[in-house]
This record gives C-alpha cells, sequence and structure tokens, in this order.
C-alpha cells in the first residue's frame, strides 16, 4: 500500500471512527429501559429477564435472541436490552445511518475492527468530566470547514510524538486560559 493511499485509509478511519461514535458521542450513555428490570439473579451483574422487557423490545429481539436469551451473559443482555431501546426511539433516517455505518464497520478488517473496539474502551475508560471534553472537542472539529479539518489531520499525521506532545499541552493552555481569568483573584 503506497504511503498515500495508507494517509487517506487513516483519514477514512478516523471519519468513520468519529461518525461512527458520533451519536454516542454527542450523548450521554443511555439509561437503562424502565421497562428492562434487572432480575434478581445473584452475582456481579445482573441479568435482564426477557418478561421485563418491553413487546417491542422482545418482537425486535425475538427473531435473534429470544430462544437463547437466558443462556446470554447478563452483561450481553443488559446491552441488548439498552440498544433495542435505543433503537426504538430512533428517527428512521438516524435508523438508517447507524445501519449504515455498521454494515461499514462488519467490512473492515480484523485489525481495524479491532482498533475501532480499542479506541472506544479506551474512551468508556475515561472519566466522566474527561468524556465530556472528547465530545466537545468532537462537536467543535466536526463543526469546522473541511478543507480546515483535512489541514489539521495532516499537520497530526505529519507531527513526531513529541510534537504531538506538544500540540496537546498547548491545546490544554489554551482551554485553561479562559478558566484562569474567571477565578477570583488569590492574594
Amino acid at each position: 500500500m503506497t504511503s498515500n493511499a495508507h494517509r487517506r485509509l487513516q483519514s477514512v478511519l478516523l471519519t468513520l471512527t468519529l461518525a461512527a461514535g458520533a451519536p454516542s458521542l454527542a450523548q450521554p450513555p443511555p439509561s437503562p429501559p424502565p421497562s428492562a428490570e434487572v432480575s434478581s439473579t445473584p452475582g456481579p451483574a445482573s441479568g435482564v429477564a426477557w418478561s421485563s422487557l418491553t413487546p417491542s423490545q422482545q418482537k425486535l429481539l425475538q427473531q435473534r435472541f429470544g430462544d437463547k436469551w437466558s443462556t446470554l451473559p447478563p452483561e450481553r443482555q443488559q446491552a441488548l436490552a439498552r440498544g433495542s431501546d435505543r433503537w426504538l426511539s430512533m428517527s428512521p433516517q438516524q435508523k438508517q445511518q447507524a445501519t449504515e455505518r455498521f454494515q461499514h464497520f462488519r467490512q473492515l478488517p480484523p485489525e481495524q475492527k479491532q482498533n475501532v473496539r480499542n479506541r472506544w474502551q479506551k474512551f468508556r475508560a475515561l472519566p466522566p468530566e474527561q468524556q465530556s471534553s472528547v465530545r466537545d472537542n468532537f462537536r467543535k472539529f466536526r463543526s469546522l470547514p473541511p478543507e480546515r479539518r483535512q489541514v489539521l489531520r495532516e499537520r497530526w499525521r505529519s507531527a513526531s510524538p513529541t510534537e504531538r506532545q506538544r500540540m496537546l499541552e498547548n491545546m490544554r493552555q489554551r482551554r485553561m486560559k479562559p478558566l484562569e481569568r474567571r477565578a477570583p483573584n488569590r492574594p
């Protein structure tokens, strides 16, 4: 793969990763559906009882998971309950976009899929304040004109690790200046 093709692929992946996460990054994590009560199964993580799902959720999940719901790990049941609730609340356009992103993700080579998963896990491990900061930065980046975003991507790609650290530090300092001006003067 040529260097240019590799850069283009990285750019597409960055865009895909950001776009795929946009709905998630732009909103706080969805709360579990009120109808999907956690069962009283003992253990560190409790599953979701099939009977606690709404009829709409059951209909959505029946074909793929209905007959094996009770054998799914509790974490998977919880994720499916939250995801089905979120899916049912989406507009047709949002459903179409989510379907397209998922299909694109499924076509990625395994190492790129793993990279996306690792980045998502890294994001989820951040404290809520940092997640919020990442979301804000993503919104700001996305609101820039395409040409400016491309310039920033190229500058980041061509920077050495030391230069990247310097860029991040400069950005942190610029963010802190308005906060310092608002802070009361201390003797």
